[in-house]
């Protein structure tokens, strides 16, 4: 189904009724997941002097990138598609489920602040719930996946690696299904969906849905987190 952020927000209120909407600046908030606290991961990656890259997808990718850009350590957070090719990497045609693509967040991040095992950590807690299958929220199809996108062997190792542990570990009451594969290629969305958490905070959809997980990001991970986000207008965009 092909949505753009009108629809986007009109399925929002369908799902939750006219009452909570009118209802959010009186009552507290809540994500659509909930956040869980779970373990750190027992493997990460190597240290690194560089600047590192990671795709993640989660769901409507405005409350992701939103989570990543008040996290420390992170250079650029960045909306986009993966998984499926350049031509189709367009807002109308991935929203059709039928491209391959995810909606993703391309991070850069420095390893000398944020390690990529971290990073994992707060997607698995409050970016997202791992165990909806095509499914984030009020979002269902095959483009609101959850999966990682990796650069290197290491990430991939540290991934499998972390969602073994996590599921051994039986934090959640259903089993990941977050998919983990190599990156093939990454490209940045329409320009109107990029700082969207930040330019539109009382929209109902970001109100109910994402702007708790930044909340949560605050609340679980005060350490990683800061105030100030770091934008895609203040950072080059690059394929």
């Amino acid at each position: 189904m092909s949505r753009s952020p009108f629809s986007r927000l009109s399925l929002c209120a369908a799902a939750i009724g006219a009452l909570a909407i009118t209802a959010f600046n009186v009552l507290p908030s809540r994500a659509a997941e909930d956040a869980v606290v779970i373990p750190a991961p027992a493997m990460d990656a190597a240290p690194s002097d560089a600047v590192q890259t990671t795709v993640l997808s989660g769901g409507c990718f405005w409350g992701v990138q939103g989570v990543f850009q008040h996290t420390a350590g992170v250079v650029s957070a960045v909306s986009g598609y993966a998984g499926g090719s350049k031509s189709t990497a367009d807002y109308s045609m991935v929203s059709t489920g039928t491209t391959g693509h995810a909606e993703s967040v391309q991070i850069k991040y420095d390893p000398k602040k944020i390690s990529y095992g971290k990073l994992l950590q707060i997607f698995f807690s409050v970016a997202h719930d791992p165990t909806q299958l095509n499914q984030q929220g009020p979002d269902s199809g095959t483009q609101y996946r959850s999966a990682i996108f990796t650069t290197s062997d290491e990430q991939k190792k540290v991934a499998d690696a972390y969602i073994a542990q996590l599921n051994a570990a039986k934090v959640y009451k259903k089993p990941i299904v977050t998919k983990v594969g190599p990156l093939q290629g990454f490209y940045p969305a329409e320009a109107y969906h990029q700082d969207y958490l930040t330019l539109h905070p009382n929209q109902p959809y970001i109100a109910y849905n994402d702007i708790p997980k930044v909340e949560n990001l605050k609340k679980i991970f005060a350490e990683n987190y800061i105030e100030k986000p770091t934008l895609v207008g203040n950072a080059k965009v690059t394929n």
